[in-house]
């Protein structure tokens, strides 16, 4: 052993090779990521959650463009989303048309007819950015023209869609709303076929359901709106359709049932505001009159009908308070003058209160030229109904001056409202009890009977101050004589011995 030499008393040290620990390192980090990729492997196959739901102006953009009801804040927002759009993108056709069906939706909700010349700018703007294939605005100038009640301009423009693009399927019903108020019930068929087999869903139903209703089949109607309020998606769409359940229960006559229905619309939706008056007609049949009114009154707060102020001014005339009464045909009066201002057509209301509370010589004129229009059976029955209370009336400058054939012309006009065969298919009492009052004026007391039951068996709380004024005219009839039966009928014989008499057959005339 060499002096100075020091052992070490643990024996010779090792020395890890440097490829070996950078080894180590490199699996070390494999595994790291291995494990890294698993995990995000593992949570990218879970499934994702809910999408986020969407907007307010979302959510009406969607019902615009389909066609039905939106609520009134989500318009709003919408509006305010579409105008702020087309400050930086002027020539964006399709926010032009968005906008304009929005307004006419507006509009259409408040019965505020201000908000429609703004709609008719977006829409035509629409069109002179986008001349061709602009089936959006076409569609939207046929739905603002069919909320003006102008039904000539709504075919023109709804037929103009259809031909850009034939299988947009929420055309059709721009094209039913036009044709019905044309009074061309056969040419309704076409576009609900058509729609029918482009869509389903709500809002099909829905205007499947009205079109039911025109031709009388109110099983049918009442269990299509049912549907369609079941499966609407939005509440606004869902009160609207509950709404007509209401009106198709009221119109037989079930006061408690379409009560109900009104009360279950304003739950979804309290911005309903044709369902705040329905309660308060069927409040009114029920004797419910201080209910009644007060629903009527917050009804024309938030959507000033002229149809509400008619019926709430009657429900004043019924309770003899003739001085609230004359302030709400001022009131109609008064809405009829502002909306004709901003183009919609007033004289069906207008008509139908001249007719009873004012000038029926007017009345008469008015719907005459209405009638040549744009004929519908509304107004035919609004006509005749006219026409038999300026004869009343003793109003000479009718019919040239003759009052028989005055009420003879509001016969042929009464007829053609309720008969199907003339395209009157609804079931409408107050239409019966036209014709009732009519054939009774006439002298023809066997149909004016019939009809006037007909109008309180469809629905005898259907006015509170026409019904009463049926059951009075009934009452003077009296009960039907043997000469007043169809030939060979006896008194006695079964009820259904009468079934297929047409009303030519019944002795003392019916339809001219």
């Amino acid at each position: 052993m060499e002096i100075g030499h020091r052992v070490d008393p643990g024996g010779p040290r090792r020395r890890r090779p440097r490829r070996v620990i950078r080894a180590a390192v490199i699996v070390s980090l494999a595994g790291c990521l291995g494990l890294g990729g698993l995990w995000a492997w593992q949570w990218w196959r879970q499934p994702a959650g809910p999408p986020p739901a969407p907007g307010p102006g979302a959510l009406a953009r969607t019902a615009v463009t389909a066609g039905v009801p939106a609520a009134l804040p989500d318009l709003v927002v919408l509006i305010g989303e579409q105008e702020a759009r087309l400050r930086t993108h002027p020539r964006d056709a399709r926010a032009w048309a968005v906008l304009g069906a929005a307004y006419v939706e507006r509009g259409r909700r408040l019965a505020d007819a201000t908000f429609y010349p703004t709609a008719e700018r977006a829409l035509r703007t629409s069109l002179k950015v986008r001349p061709r294939a602009n089936a959006s605005a076409l569609e939207g100038l046929a739905a603002l023209a069919n909320a003006r009640r102008d039904f000539p301009a709504a075919r023109t423009w709804a037929e103009a869609a259809r031909k850009a693009d034939g299988t947009r399927w929420t055309t059709y019903p721009q094209l039913i709303d036009a044709y019905t108020g044309l009074g061309d019930h056969k040419a309704v068929e076409r576009p609900l076929d058509r729609l029918m087999e482009l869509r389903s869903g709500a809002a099909v139903r829905a205007r499947a359901g009205a079109v039911y209703r025109d031709k009388g089949w109110r099983e049918d109607a009442t269990a299509a709106l049912w549907e369609a309020a079941a499966q609407a998606e939005q509440p606004a769409e869902r009160a609207a359709w509950l709404e007509r359940c209401g009106q198709l229960a009221f119109e037989r006559g079930d006061r408690e049932v379409a009560l109900r229905y009104f009360r279950e619309a304003l739950r979804v939706d309290p911005a309903q505001w044709a369902a705040r008056a329905g309660q308060a007609r069927a409040l009114a049949a029920l004797g419910r009159t201080s209910e009644a009114l007060s629903g009527y009154r917050a009804a024309l707060a938030g959507q000033p009908s002229p149809e509400y102020a008619l019926e709430l001014g009657e429900l004043y005339e019924s309770l003899g308070l003739a001085q609230d009464a004359r302030a709400q045909y001022d009131l109609l009066r008064a809405q009829v003058r502002n909306a004709a201002a901003d183009g919609v057509d007033g004289a069906l209301p207008l008509g139908r209160l001249e007719a009873d509370h004012g000038d029926p010589g007017e009345a008469v004129r008015g719907l005459r030229a209405q009638f040549r229009r744009q004929p519908s059976t509304a107004v035919a029955d609004a006509l005749a109904w006219a026409l038999h209370r300026a004869a009343v009336a003793g109003v000479t400058d009718v019919a040239d001056g003759d009052v028989v054939e005055a009420e003879k012309e509001a016969l042929r006009l009464a007829v053609r409202a309720t008969e199907s065969k003339h395209g009157g298919g609804v079931r409408s009492a107050l239409y019966a009890y036209h014709r009732g009052m009519i054939e009774k004026s006439l002298g023809r007391e066997g149909p004016a009977r019939r009809h006037l039951d007909e109008a309180l068996q469809i629905n005898p709380y259907f006015s509170p101050l026409h019904a009463p004024k049926a059951r009075a005219a009934l009452t003077a009839l009296g009960k039907p004589s043997v000469t007043e039966m169809p030939e060979g009928v006896t008194p006695g014989v079964p009820a259904g011995a009468w079934v297929g008499a047409s009303v030519g057959e019944v002795a003392g005339g019916g339809a001219p």
